[in-house]
């Protein structure tokens, strides 16, 4: 799997607990995060050298830990690649309809937001939908400062709009943002949150077979200083990190 910085590793814990023996490959491209700034263009070149770089390793499933390269990138993914896919964006949507009693809120990355998949898919649903870029949230967690009163300050300014529109439900559309969640469940108090991990871990029951040595290995484009910590901080221990070069990666069919 992979995602744009450390809040993959939030999906690969819940698949580790689901699927324990299963060996697990992950990478983080850390050195150009955050995708959510990028264009859709970019988005899917930076998609397809990630993919590259994992099929490269003999992977059986891929899964797209990141709602930006979910939202572009996924149809150009499958058409790519000859392994199953799985996004966060489908899991995401169908815990919120089996919750939510009409009114769903959308945070994500400023891609995520524009790209309009979360709001499109629930609306012909039936559900209304508040959507808001929070483009400081994954900077705030690369940054080790998931608790405190920025933290707090943060998620107000960006969330008071949801709130105060009445959500029900709020679908967490970063990897990045479960790391803040006590926060945003302090501010959205009795609001559902939907977090995609644990439904992506479900999402894989038709593919994954447990079986393996249950090994895990991380990899990612660029070690920064609190790297060590945020991969320790979400896994529960530690996992040493191998530091693979971006100009390595499989070049983009572009």
């Amino acid at each position: 799997m992979f995602d744009s910085g450390v809040g993959g590793l939030t999906v690969l814990k819940a698949i580790r607990e689901r699927f324990p023996n299963t060996d697990l490959v992950y990478l983080g491209d850390t050195a150009r995060v955050p995708y959510g700034t990028r264009s859709s263009e970019t988005v899917i070149r930076y998609s397809l050298e990630c993919a590259g770089f994992l099929t490269e390793k003999g992977i059986d499933v891929l899964v797209v830990a990141c709602n930006t390269a979910s939202s572009y990138a996924i149809d150009v993914l499958r058409s790519r690649f000859p392994v199953p896919l799985v996004g966060v964006v489908d899991p995401g949507v169908k815990e919120a309809a089996r919750v939510s009693k009409g009114k769903v809120g959308v945070i994500g990355t400023q891609a995520t937001v524009k790209s309009g998949t979360y709001q499109r898919i629930l609306r012909s649903m039936g559900f209304e939908v508040v959507a808001k870029a929070c483009p400081l949230f994954v900077p705030l967690v690369e940054e080790g400062l998931v608790e405190g009163e920025i933290t707090d300050r943060v998620v107000e300014m960006y969330l008071s709009d949801l709130k105060e529109a009445g959500v029900d439900t709020l679908i967490l559309g970063c990897t990045h943002y479960p790391l803040l969640r006590r926060s945003i469940e302090r501010f959205m108090e009795g609001v559902y949150i939907v977090d995609s991990s644990e439904a992506v871990a479900k999402d894989l029951d038709s593919f994954v077979v447990d079986s393996g040595s249950g090994t895990t290995e991380l990899y990612f484009t660029d070690r920064y200083q609190n790297l060590d910590r945020m991969v320790e901080l979400i896994m529960g221990e530690r996992i040493p990190p191998v530091l693979v070069s971006e100009g390595s990666l499989p070049g983009s069919p572009f």
